[in-house]
């Protein structure tokens, strides 16, 4: 069988692509953790989880003999430490993971390209979590495969899959200004160059494989990820009283008010009755602090994609978040489990002034496209606070 190669750059990413490769498994979907039962959930405060243990599935299987995870590692080290963890989940199911320091200092991107060729020259299959990645782009503008699989980096897909229809260039949503400066305009031909290769052609098949409502741009097939592999390794988790909040990086893309964040959070605590503020990993911990002094929630710092920490547990009855893909993964993620997720939109007054004019209505159809057993919270200004009600 012809070779498949993976490009992951986060850990959702990893996530998702051991999602794709259980979907194309025989025996996709047959629970095999012992007792049904995940290990136990993440300890109070800001320090790692305890390591889960998987029990192979697919080693040795045709799934995992095929297919090579390739890490290009990012920087921050929340993000690395997660990766690593998503890694040897990754090598428990049997899988050939190669980590690649892409970005750690000068020569690195030579050297990755060089120590790369040969397994891109062999692959049929190229599987990317992020086409708006530069890393991505230039590999496959060097290498374009015949068959090439997208799958979920968050939200980004939703955005690529409108601009592959639209046949626009490939432009980040919460980007600011014309996306013409001297960077960009030296990385044009590249970017310009892999919107050929992240589309379909008579001779490339391309695959959106999402959890994500997205309409199916010309020549492409969209393959639905339901968590099958997530659902059958994990839980049920054990639920806890209360609610638990999920955090978002958007105040750190420069799209929302710090102050307007930090008090829709305090309230969103104080109406929903929750104790524990699970952070995103690009978080400040600036911010972070600020959010537990202010308002008096655990800060909890995952150390894998919170479908995992969230499936095998504990967790809150109720589930809220800002418009990110969770709104649209958890329900799945959790299915059956009681658990009740809910959305709170983001009101227009809390975008900074220098945000993306397109960030509004891509956060607003986020929130808007978000599952129908999940529920919407809109907010509502007072001369002091948020007040949130549902939608």
């Amino acid at each position: 069988m012809s070779g498949r190669l993976a490009f992951v750059e986060s850990p959702v990413q990893l996530l998702n692509v051991l999602e794709w490769a259980h979907a194309q498994s025989p025996a996709a979907g047959a629970p095999t953790a012992p007792g049904g039962r995940g290990p136990d959930g993440p300890r109070p405060g800001v320090g790692p989880a305890p390591a889960p243990s998987v029990v192979p599935t697919t080693g040795g299987g045709e799934a995992a003999a095929d297919l090579t995870l390739v890490v290009l590692s990012p920087t921050d080290p929340m993000s690395r430490g997660q990766l690593r963890r998503m890694a040897q989940l990754a090598r428990d199911e049997g899988f050939t993971v190669r980590w690649q320091e892409a970005r750690d200092g000068r020569g690195s991107l030579a050297r990755t390209l060089r120590d790369l060729a040969p397994l891109l020259r062999a692959a049929e299959r190229v599987i990317v979590g992020d086409p708006f990645s530069r890393y991505v782009q230039l590999l496959l503008t060097l290498f374009a495969p015949k068959q090439l699989t997208v799958v979920d980096d968050g939200t980004a897909t939703m955005e690529y899959a409108a601009q592959l229809a639209r046949g626009e260039r490939l432009v980040r949503w919460h980007r600011r200004g014309s996306g013409r400066g001297p960077r960009e305009l030296v990385l044009a031909p590249v970017s310009a160059a892999a919107r050929r290769k992240l589309a379909p052609t008579r001779r490339r098949a391309v695959e959106i494989f999402t959890s994500l409502p997205v309409e199916p741009p010309p020549g492409t097939t969209v393959t639905a990820n339901t968590f099958a592999w997530t659902r059958a390794r994990f839980g049920p988790p054990r639920l806890t009283r209360g609610s638990d909040l999920v955090g978002t990086s958007l105040v750190e893309t420069g799209v929302i008010d710090a102050d307007r964040y930090t008090r829709a959070v305090a309230d969103l605590a104080a109406t929903h009755g929750a104790t524990r503020y699970f952070a995103h990993r690009r978080e400040s911990a600036e911010k972070l602090h600020r959010i537990a002094v202010e308002t008096g929630l655990e800060i909890v710092r995952p150390d894998l994609p919170l479908e995992l920490i969230a499936r095998r547990g504990p967790i809150g009855r109720t589930v809220v978040s800002f418009p990110s893909t969770v709104v649209h993964t958890l329900p799945l993620a959790l299915a059956g489990t009681g658990v009740k997720v809910a959305v709170c939109e983001i009101a227009p007054e809390w975008l900074k002034a220098n945000a993306s004019p397109r960030a509004q209505g891509f956060l607003a159809g986020v929130a808007g496209t978000a599952a129908f057993e999940v529920d919407r919270l809109t907010a509502r200004a007072t001369p002091t606070a948020e007040r949130f009600e549902f939608g």
